[in-house]
């Protein structure tokens, strides 16, 4: 008698229960400027007319999400009113008081529960192994403490505060029920995310060119080319309409108060610079660092006038425009061409060789890190774009996982400069290394073999990371230093972190080209 792969799922919700306990930990913790954001939003979607609400500019903190996310914050500030009223004021910035606190941190752990329940539908999609009995080898919970106990977003999240884990939520459940064939669904979840925040635009090409594909193409020819003749109409109608009424209920209001062109000014606003304050670990840190590097060698060599060279800007920690000093600066428009050039072998590949619904997230984790690589004024945080998903296949493949440690463990470290403060130092570190130990030995003991998991030089380059650490957390605020290049620590761990993160991207494209030759996944 055969014996189910999944006998119980006990386990899940004893999982889910100890990451929210320990979330409720940080309520008192250090939280950063987003706090702040989050609390306008409140108060401008509850105090002011909807038609004022892309207009308002008391704080700084402007709304800058798309619609469906403004009335989420609204549907919050009906509850927010029974903690606090006076956190519900414009007026009032930098308002904290600790009801507001308790409220605020509340929402993000209880609207956790849809990135819980997507969690659970990603586990119940992975192939488990044959013979599995031991609970905690199981592929579905190795991915479930990967997924809820991801340092990333408990840090991001719950310290420094953002509503990522909700997001996240839609985005996982979306490509659970694709992995599901329930395109659909997965369609219209992804939809409803666009609307919510759209630096999801990043995978939107993975979405399209999938649904187009292997939906509304329903069949192949022998030889695994397109059959033109199965193109369905009414499949892409169906598709059509649900993104279309999606983004009506979405952006109709504003479209009808003709405000649509200062909704967008909102969503993208190309005059905060290449760079965020905090580099993000990506090609556009190593080419900042290339110029600065040029610019000393030419100082040296006497070729360059110290004088008549373009303010360090750069390492100022503003969100603004510069200028690079010798190498020619980047415009939107160039990265918009480098995002492009670096994500079209993926969507050509499922295209051309469409290899099921595992197919489409290998394609989404390209079009997510050649985002990350090359976008605009991309923030540092959206490494997790690529990390969450990329959980999935690392419990079903050997070459995945070992993608997933390099990629995890630097994208992870990348984010320690968001939480600065000396209290939250044992924190950070202890959260990263409970997770980094878990995923080694998880990942090692689930595709057990006498070759490891990664590669000899990948395994000095992630010890280096302590050294990083070191210097960076310990020496350098101890350091005279501190005062004369305190941009130092953020240049050295964003430089150092974009070389594994390019290193993760490349990786994953040879492994894409190695199976265009395998047949194709159902």
């Amino acid at each position: 008698m055969a014996v189910p792969v999944v006998d119980s799922w006990s386990w899940f919700p004893a999982l889910a229960l100890g990451v929210s306990l320990l979330k409720c930990l940080f309520i008192n913790a250090y939280h950063s400027t987003d706090f702040e954001v989050h609390r306008n939003w409140l108060a401008i979607t509850h105090s002011l007319p909807v038609s004022r609400w892309y207009h308002e500019n008391t704080s700084e903190w402007t709304l800058d999400y798309p619609p469906l996310f403004a009335w989420f914050e609204f549907g919050l500030s009906h509850v927010a009113q029974h903690f606090d009223r006076n956190m519900l004021l414009v007026e009032n910035l930098n308002y904290d008081s600790p009801a507001t606190v308790l409220f605020q941190r509340l929402s993000v752990i209880f609207t956790d529960v849809v990135f819980i329940f997507a969690v659970r539908e990603c586990c119940r999609c992975v192939q488990e192994q044959k013979g599995s009995r031991d609970v905690l080898n199981r592929p579905s919970f190795v991915l479930a403490v990967l997924l809820l106990w991801n340092f990333g977003l408990l840090i991001v999240d719950h310290i420094h505060f953002q509503y990522n884990g909700f997001l996240f939520g839609f985005l996982l459940l979306s490509v659970a029920k694709h992995l599901q064939s329930r395109h659909l669904q997965g369609a219209l979840l992804f939809a409803i995310l666009l609307n919510l925040k759209h630096i999801y635009l990043y995978v939107a090409p993975a979405y399209g060119i999938y649904l187009l594909r292997s939906y509304c193409f329903t069949q192949d020819n022998r030889d695994g080319s397109i059959s033109w003749r199965s193109f369905s109409p009414l499949r892409l109608i169906a598709l059509g309409s649900i993104v279309a009424s999606v983004c009506a209920l979405s952006f109709g209001p504003f479209i009808a108060m003709g405000q649509l062109p200062q909704v967008l000014s909102r969503l993208f606003p190309f005059k905060r610079g290449l760079c965020h304050a905090y580099w993000a670990p990506n090609i556009w840190a190593l080419y900042n660092i290339l110029d600065k590097g040029l610019v000393t060698l030419g100082v040296r060599l006497k070729l360059l006038q110290e004088a008549e060279l373009p303010q360090a800007s750069m390492t100022g920690g503003l969100v603004q425009e510069f200028q690079h000093s010798v190498l020619p600066s980047v415009t939107p428009s160039i990265t918009l061409v480098c995002t492009l050039l670096s994500i079209l072998p993926a969507v050509a590949s499922i295209w051309w060789r469409p290899r099921g619904a595992r197919g489409f997230l290998r394609c989404l984790l390209l079009c997510a890190l050649g985002s990350f690589m090359f976008g605009w004024h991309v923030h540092e945080k959206a490494i997790l774009i690529a990390i969450l998903p990329l959980s999935i296949l690392a419990v079903e493949s050997r070459e995945d996982a070992g993608i997933f440690l390099v990629l995890t463990t630097t994208g992870h470290y990348s984010l320690f400069p968001l939480i600065f403060t000396p209290a939250e130092l044992p924190i950070k570190v202890v959260l990263m290394l409970m997770f980094v130990i878990y995923s080694f030995t998880a990942l090692r003991k689930l595709h057990s073999g006498p070759m490891s998991l990664l590669h000899p030089l990948e395994s000095v380059y992630l010890l280096g990371l302590v050294v990083v650490a070191i210097a960076c957390e310990i020496v350098f605020p101890l350091s005279p230093w501190q005062q004369k290049l305190p941009f130092l620590p953020l240049l050295v761990t964003s430089v150092y972190c974009s070389v594994g993160v390019s290193y993760s991207f490349l990786r994953l494209y040879v492994n894409l080209l190695r199976r265009e030759e395998k047949p194709k996944q159902l």
